[in-house]
């Protein structure tokens, strides 16, 4: 009678633990499926509302609008400080026909043009309050001073030369003499230091007259935003390092915008400002919420990625495989966080810069596009979840390792070309004068563009480089264009149509896959990391990432 009592007891004990580990797996099992669920499905489940989804759409939307507002003023900066260069350019360089050529602005041949231009550049200075139409003067110190225009003419120290006889002596030393004068009368340096201008051309390397401006940009008057005050620093330069009868002219404008001092503006435009700081504020605010729930999304994805690999260790003596500990670390949480932080900084810089304390329109504009790219990008992950939508995602992502590598062995290929081009057609062909032009110009060849000016622009003036020329842009084309493009496009297509027979014939499935669908045949592993069946064919499979074609009656979404 007592060993039938023990062994009742022992057979409760059992049942109890068994009954105690299903509840465990079960558990387990729909902490899992709920975590693997769409917005939609979970609300469904639990009746959770689907905050993280809700604060997305709404920072879509914030931050659309927020770049947006942004990128109409940030235009008319760039307008302003465009359109003042050009300004500039008529004003001070004799003889501009309002179109630059190649790198330079104007090219002058003979010493009376040199002559003509200097001087013509510092008597337009000396009446810059009559002729410019625009609200821009001289710049001053703090105690009012106007700021003096300074020229410096950098020259071998000395030398001699005759080319009918094919003798030189030149001191390769530079020496720098520079000249300042007061703005008003800029124009009466050219008698008052005659000696300055006394040139000897074969000597010259260059001349730089470099001043300081002052302006104000009025047109954000009219879009209620507080005008900017400007410094522009101006150098007009007269190039002669060639020494080969051409004097080019550059002028080069520095400008830095800041709060002006002292302003008074009547009507809504500092109210309005107050306004764009609130709803700056309020974007902030969403980024925070929004990065805080993925945050949380990731912790509880951790937690819940440990307690499965202790069960899966405890019950199968299996370790999770890469597959599947990929699935619980989610990138798209990444993503937005990494755009939240984008987001917040630009906003904090476009605050600064409405309240005045900052100027930086180019680093906020970088911080705000990034961040609203990255946003608009996150919104697939929600497209994701319908099986018909996420072809774009599931192929990128079975094609990207493929491509990579791909591309790796065609970069040595094309730095190969660059190179070679650069160095044999630069002097000849202006697409190929620098590394980063060449690279620019094969990449529009390889996309089919422009080819005809390409091979037309090639100076026909040495013959050889004239036939290396049409044997180097033949080769490329026809070996990136018919080759190396087809086989790229190759890898995608080959991809794209891998994942349309998954979803046709069904997805593989992982351990992790397989669990929740209940399945109960995982091999146990052995002590030194095999099963039984891994043991006999170890060649062909691997220790936990085997995968196993689903039965016909499960429909996997993924």
């Amino acid at each position: 009678m007592e060993l039938l009592v023990r062994y009742l007891n022992r057979n409760n004990s059992i049942g109890s633990d068994m009954s105690l580990d299903l509840i465990k797996e079960e558990s387990l099992r729909d902490d899992l499926r709920y975590y693997f669920m769409s917005p939609c499905e979970k609300y469904r489940t639990r009746r959770h509302i689907p905050w993280k989804m809700g604060v997305q759409i709404l920072k879509i939307v914030m931050i659309t609008t927020q770049l947006i507002l942004f990128g109409l003023n940030n235009q008319l900066v760039v307008a302003y400080k465009e359109e003042t260069t050009m300004a500039l350019k008529n004003l001070f360089l004799k003889g501009y026909s309002g179109v630059d050529e190649d790198d330079y602005s104007v090219a002058v041949y003979t010493q009376q043009h040199v002559f003509n231009s200097l001087f013509y550049v510092l008597d337009q200075y000396s009446q810059l309050d009559q002729l410019s139409v625009g609200p821009i003067s001289y710049a001053e110190d703090e105690d009012g001073t106007l700021l003096p225009l300074t020229i410096c003419k950098k020259c071998y120290k000395r030398g001699s030369l005759e080319p009918s006889d094919e003798t030189y002596d030149i001191d390769a030393h530079l020496e720098t003499v520079c000249l300042s004068h007061e703005p008003r009368t800029a124009n009466m340096s050219k008698t008052q230091n005659a000696s300055f201008f006394d040139l000897d051309f074969y000597r010259l390397i260059d001349i730089k007259i470099t001043f300081q401006l002052k302006g104000i940009n009025l047109q954000t008057v009219r879009h209620r935003e507080l005008p900017d005050c400007y410094s522009f620093f101006v150098t007009i330069t007269f190039d002669n390092q060639c020494h080969s009868g051409k004097v080019k002219l550059f002028l080069d404008i520095d400008s830095e915008s800041n709060a002006c001092k002292d302003w008074k503006i009547s009507g809504t435009a500092q109210k309005n400002t107050h306004y764009l700081l609130v709803f700056d504020g309020f974007v902030i605010l969403v980024c925070i919420t929004s990065a805080a729930l993925c945050t949380r999304s990731i912790i509880l994805a951790a937690r819940l990625l440990q307690r499965f690999s202790r069960f899966f260790q405890e019950n199968f003596n299996r370790k999770v495989c890469e597959d599947d500990q990929s699935e619980f670390l989610n990138g798209w949480y990444v993503l937005v966080i990494v755009s939240d932080l984008l987001a917040i900084i630009g906003s904090i810089l476009k605050m600064e810069i409405q309240a005045k304390s900052l100027t930086s329109y180019d680093v906020c504009s970088i911080f705000l596009g990034t961040s609203t790219l990255l946003v608009w990008v996150g919104v697939i992950r929600y497209l994701g979840y319908f099986q018909k939508y996420n072809v774009l995602i599931l192929t990128m992502k079975a094609a990207f390792p493929k491509v990579l590598r791909f591309c790796c062995c065609a970069g040595m290929i094309y730095l190969g070309y660059t190179f070679c081009g650069w160095i044999v057609l630069g002097p000849y062909h202006e697409k190929f004068e620098g590394l980063s032009r060449v690279a620019e110009c094969l990449f529009s060849l390889l996309n089919g563009d422009d080819m005809f000016t390409t091979f037309a622009q090639l100076k026909d003036k040495n013959t050889l480089v004239w036939l290396f020329s049409r044997a180097y842009l033949y080769s490329f084309i026809s070996l990136f264009i018919y080759m190396v493009l087809s086989l790229f496009i190759a890898l995608i297509t080959d991809s794209y149509e891998t994942i349309k027979n998954y979803q046709r014939d069904g997805f593989p499935l992982t351990d992790l896959q397989k669990f929740l669908l209940g399945h109960k045949d995982f091999p146990v592993q052995e002590e030194n990391g095999q099963t039984e069946v891994e043991l006999s064919n170890s060649i062909h499979r691997s220790c936990c990432c085997q995968r196993v074609a689903p039965p016909d009656d499960v429909i996997l979404i993924t």
